[in-house]
């Protein structure tokens, strides 16, 4: 007769392995010996090692013991019913993998070749990484709302980065993302960017009108930029009264109030 620690050690299981299988009612519990120890007998082994096989096999311990006593074709239907689940198991975890891997690759998460090759020229260019992390966020939202058009706004995108003033205008936004509300200096910078906005032709603005953003993913854009910009609410009035309107979906106001760079 055994020990629970022998028998273990013959099924090649832990004592833990065999206290949980006693438990669920997978091996019975045999009866103490007069010292108080359980004692196991050699059909004890057998059972477990029965059972460390299937679980080994991917069963699922709630299905063992259906197991342990099923007839032939009952056995080769369950185990049929197991080996469909185990691959769906299977090509899950591969999905999962595939998945894993796009978080390691950075920009490539979320977004189409053609918006991260973007995003790498804004590095060449030298623009700040926390203003290439908000543009590549606002990506992922028009990708996953927009995704037939993303190549149309890529490619206008990179278009606008041939022009200095353009570059020079994000160094700047990214200087304003520290600035605190009422900076001296926002009145300045809505005069430059309005100053941008109005050298745009008209057939470029008609193009945007044509195929811009919905109301809707222009709010949720417009919302990024105002919770992580203090000043957000400040530059965007000051651009009103120079006779623009919006952030993403920015429009000429038809009668603009207009300031002087000073703000008077």
């Amino acid at each position: 007769m055994l020990t629970i620690s022998q028998l273990a050690s013959y099924a090649g299981v832990t004592v833990r392995a065999v206290r949980h299988y006693h438990a669920t009612g997978l091996l019975p519990e045999p009866g103490r010996d007069a010292s108080g120890y359980r004692r196991y007998d050699a059909a004890a082994v057998v059972e477990l090692i029965r059972i460390r096989t299937l679980a080994e096999a991917g069963v699922p311990l709630s299905r063992v013991k259906e197991l342990l006593t099923a007839g032939e074709s009952e056995f080769a239907c369950a185990v049929a019913d197991i080996d469909r689940r185990l691959r769906a198991e299977i090509q899950e975890l591969h999905r999962h993998r595939k998945r894993i891997a796009q978080l390691a690759a950075g920009d490539s998460l979320a977004l189409p070749p053609e918006a991260v090759a973007y995003l790498g020229r804004l590095r060449e260019l030298g623009i700040p990484e926390r203003m290439i992390e908000g543009e590549r966020d606002a990506w992922i939202l028009v990708a996953a709302q927009l995704p037939g058009r993303m190549e149309m706004y890529i490619r206008n995108k990179r278009d606008q980065l041939e022009d200095p003033s353009v570059v020079s205008i994000y160094r700047e936004l990214d200087d304003v993302i520290d600035w605190a509300p009422g900076d001296p200096r926002l009145p300045a910078v809505a005069d430059r960017l309005v100053a941008q906005l109005e050298a745009i032709d008209q057939a470029e603005w008609e193009a945007f009108a044509e195929n811009g953003f919905s109301d809707d993913l222009a709010d949720l854009l417009d919302s990024m930029f105002l919770d992580q910009v203090p000043v957000a609410h400040e530059l965007m009035r000051l651009i009103q009264e120079r006779g623009w309107t919006g952030w993403t979906n920015l429009k000429r106001l038809e009668t603009p109030h207009r300031r002087s760079a000073t703000g008077g």
